[in-house]
């Protein structure tokens, strides 16, 4: 009545079509969910918290507990309602008579709304036997009296109804009518006439009459609620759900319209009880009114403390809801009742039923969208073990379902709508940070895949261009103790490229039960969150390093996402440090070995791989054209400290993008240098080393032109937009020992292989330039290095390729070690790809 009365039928009509509509989209998800699997307790909080995980589960439990809890008072004060206005002594007299022998007041109804709510607890207490039981009964009953009410519309003659209204000086009476069947009745009632509630005073609209409506359509989520107690939830909710929402929907429509054909607005507006006045048995209809509200009300609250006990059960808040885990023998859990009697005590203090109603209807169309999201969610990640024996939805209805709620909530109250979702964003945030794991899965894990797998599969390797290189870096970590800085310095190289953490296990497969592996997954990926950064971890055993090394080059990554560069730390005899027991994200743990990863090689042990493996490895990994970086000394690098300096002076990158060991071919613009400047201003482009200064070194010789080739290079560097500071080096000194070892002066013959060695340039593997320089000379050439200050954070030194003769390896090495020896944190860097682009 309240709603044709203030809307009229057509609005009426419209407000059930797009209720049942949101209602009817949020059954179908709600069936597809419910049979996917075994249901507990918990409702629609099973459903969303299992789906979508923890955080959506535990932010939209309290929502829909606290959706529940305030349905429950708004069915109580209902139930008030209705019982003072049979029993209550009428507005302006001081004592009843007859019947009407209730006082009205504030605090009386809220008593009465006490004694009401007090009959829901000890019912709700008893268990859910008795409530199943208690709700069979009030549905014969509220069965029976639609029936009388129904008849009473065709038997009841026309009568006119005296209405006697509260006002401010007592009360005043109003006549409504009850005309029976007519055109003209039914011609008025058509179109709205939106008037004022009496019990609130306030001035209804569309939006506040369909929030009081609506309330009346969420006893869909009753049956789900009570997942715990079913015998067989997904056979009962799809069933039980689907008919009583075509149930109630065509007893609302058939009673909007005997209505509007009977009743003229004044009695439809004004009176809220008018079926008593028009029955033919009118206590039948007092008792069917009290049974439906009370009905109501229990519904609501044993749907709460069930959501409430789920909550808890599930740990997501830890000690808060500690106490609501107890059970009685019976398993009913009596301490979630209590608490949720508590809080619906508290929402009683409102008082009105109109006034919460808005808040109530936001709750709800909040949870009816979530529930659509994590059905739509399921279906969106194509898992397949997600197949419900219910069929009959698709993406689509969830995707309606969605946009209805969203619509109508804001419809209704923007204030409101956007208060919950502030409220529902808080407790995500909340639940995301404080909340253990779960072992339920993560929908978002499967749409990740999902998508990943779709645009791994666009990403096309023959559409690369220059103009997006970017680094993807395999970093090979024999124990990670002693490369935690080094891997959080590639972590900075990777410009939001792929990183990899690579490891071999040198172990046969064929000797072994299992996959020792498989055991050391989880350890590596503990790291990679305690270290926080951005890698994958790849594993693999093989007989020896320089194998696992191929193995990983050519398998790891997918798609266009593989590695191009490999990072490998420096062969020498320096004893390993654990650097990472002394790492900030390790220092509050006292465990000896942080997350199970064994104790360093000692000094005096047999290493893992020989000198000319390791240079094995380099050669690799350049015949498969990838860029190698060898990491000297980075376990010395104190980023934190180093940048905490960084106001005065900043520190600085010092780059030399020329061959020492090879002065005789040293130029600026090959791939390897250009390479090596890419990787510098990588670096300082990161925003942790943002504020430190390129410092790049031109190496001049007497007889050269220095300003030349120092604005050749700074155009250069132009060109490429990298901002670097010049500093003109001279190194006669230096060359001159490299020309005598060879025995010829500059300009002069060119010695036997030279010629052979410009050749090969290109190629993978050339004749040796390692016989050719001497210790003195790589020695001048480290001090070189050395004397120019202020001391760097790091250096960038150019990589040469190792010989072709792999005798020679162990050399090759040995004036690597002599070229760096000292130095602090360096990075020999080999590039054989073109990674910088002037074009735009």
């Amino acid at each position: 009545g309240f709603v044709v009365g203030h809307a009229g039928l057509y609005q009426a009509l419209a407000m059930f079509a797009v209720a049942y509509f949101i209602i009817g989209m949020t059954v179908l998800s709600v069936c597809a969910i419910a049979t996917n699997g075994a249901l507990d307790a918990g409702g629609a909080y099973y459903m969303i918290s299992r789906a979508l995980g923890p955080e959506f589960g535990g932010s939209i439990g309290i929502m829909f507990f606290l959706a529940n809890v305030c349905g429950s008072a708004l069915y109580v004060l209902g139930l008030v309602e209705a019982v003072v206005d049979s029993f209550g002594i009428p507005p302006g007299q001081k004592v009843g008579s007859g019947v009407h022998v209730l006082p009205q007041s504030y605090w009386y109804e809220l008593l009465y709304g006490t004694v009401l709510l007090a009959l829901c607890l000890v019912v709700c207490l008893v268990g859910a036997s008795i409530y199943a039981k208690a709700t069979f009964l009030i549905f014969l009953i509220v069965a029976g009296v639609l029936g009388t009410i129904l008849v009473s519309f065709f038997a009841t003659r026309p009568v006119g109804v005296p209405i006697r209204l509260p006002h401010a000086n007592g009360s005043e009476t109003e006549n409504g009518s009850f005309t029976g069947f007519s055109l003209t009745t039914l011609r008025d009632n058509l179109r709205g006439g939106y008037g004022v509630d009496y019990t609130t005073g306030q001035l209804m609209s569309f939006s506040s009459v369909f929030a009081v409506m609506f309330n009346g359509c969420t006893g869909i989520m009753a049956g789900s609620n009570m997942s715990g107690d079913l015998k067989r939830p997904s056979y009962s909710i799809p069933r039980g759900t689907i008919s009583a929402v075509l149930f109630t929907y065509l007893v609302y429509n058939l009673l909007a319209f005997l209505m509007c054909a009977t009743c003229n607005r004044v009695l439809l507006q004004k009176d809220y009880g008018f079926l008593r006045d028009i029955s033919i048995f009118p206590p039948l209809v007092t008792v069917g009114i009290y049974a439906a509200t009370l009905s109501a009300a229990m519904s609501n609250l044993i749907g709460a403390s069930r959501i409430l006990y789920a909550l808890a059960r599930d740990d997501l808040f830890g000690r808060a809801l500690a106490l609501a885990k107890k059970t009685s023998a019976s398993g009913n859990p009596v301490m979630a009742v209590i608490l949720s009697w508590l809080v619906v005590q508290l929402v009683l203090f409102s008082g009105k039923l109109n006034t919460i109603a808005g808040v109530v209807t936001t709750f709800f169309l909040l949870v009816y969208a979530t529930v659509n999201l994590a059905c739509l969610a399921l279906e969106w990640a194509s898992a397949p073990n997600f197949r419900p024996t219910f069929r009959y939805f698709t993406w689509h209805t969830c995707l309606l379902g969605i946009a209805g709620c969203c619509v109508m909530m804001f419809l209704i109250s923007p204030v409101s709508a956007s208060a919950s979702l502030g409220f529902l964003l808080l407790l995500l945030l909340a639940l995301h940070y404080l909340s253990p794991s779960s072992t339920w899965g993560y929908i978002s894990q499967a749409l990740i895949f999902h998508q990943v797998r779709k645009y791994l599969l666009m990403l096309d390797v023959r559409k690369d261009h220059v103009k997006f290189w970017r680094p993807q870096m395999l970093l090979m970590v024999q124990n990670p103790r002693g490369s935690a800085r080094l891997i959080d310095f590639v972590n900075d190289l990777k410009k939001s490229g792929l990183y990899i953490l690579g490891h071999v296990e040198l172990q046969d497969l064929d000797t072994l039960p299992s996959d020792p592996l498989q055991s050391q997954q989880d350890s590596w990926l503990s790291l990679v969150d305690k270290l926080n950064v951005k890698a994958f971890v790849s594993l693999t055993l093989a007989p020896s390093v320089r194998h696992g090394v191929r193995q990983l080059l050519f398998t790891s990554g997918l798609g266009g996402m593989h590695p191009n560069t490999l990072v490998l730390g420096f062969y020498d005899d320096a004893a390993p440090q654990d650097s990472l027991a002394r790492h900030p994200a390790f220092t509050s743990t006292r465990e000896d070995s942080p997350l199970g990863f064994p104790p360093l090689r000692a000094p005096d042990d047999p290493k893992l791989l020989s000198a000319r493996e390791y240079v094995g490895i380099v050669a690799d990994a350049l015949k498969m054209l990838r860029n190698v970086l060898l990491a000297r000394q980075l376990e010395s690098l104190d980023k934190a400290w180093e940048l905490r300096r960084a106001a005065s002076p900043p520190p600085t990158i010092h780059v030399w993008p020329v061959n020492l060991l090879r002065p005789d071919s040293a130029r600026y613009a090959d791939t390897c240098s250009l390479f090596l400047l890419q990787m510098a201003c990588v670096l300082n482009m990161t925003r942790a080393w943002r504020r430190a200064r390129l410092r790049l070194f031109l190496c001049v010789e007497a007889g050269a032109t220095p300003h030349a080739q120092e604005e050749k290079l700074r155009q250069l560097l132009k060109d490429l937009r990298i901002q670097a500071q010049i500093q003109l080096v001279p190194w006669d000194a230096v060359t001159r020992l490299h020309w005598q070892t060879r025995r010829g002066p500059p300009g002069g013959p060119v010695p036997a292989g030279a010629a052979e060695e410009k050749e090969e340039e290109g190629a993978v593997n050339f004749p040796a330039n390692a016989t050719q320089v001497s210790d003195e000379y790589v020695c001048a050439a480290n001090r070189l290095v050395l004397e120019q200050s202020p001391a760097p954070a790091v250096r960038f030194l150019y990589l040469p390729r190792p010989p072709a003769d792999t005798s020679l390896y162990p050399l090759y090495l040995r004036q690597l070690e002599l070229l760096t020896r000292g130095l602090g944190p360096t990075v020999l860097v080999h590039g054989v790809s073109a990674v910088t682009s002037t074009q735009l």
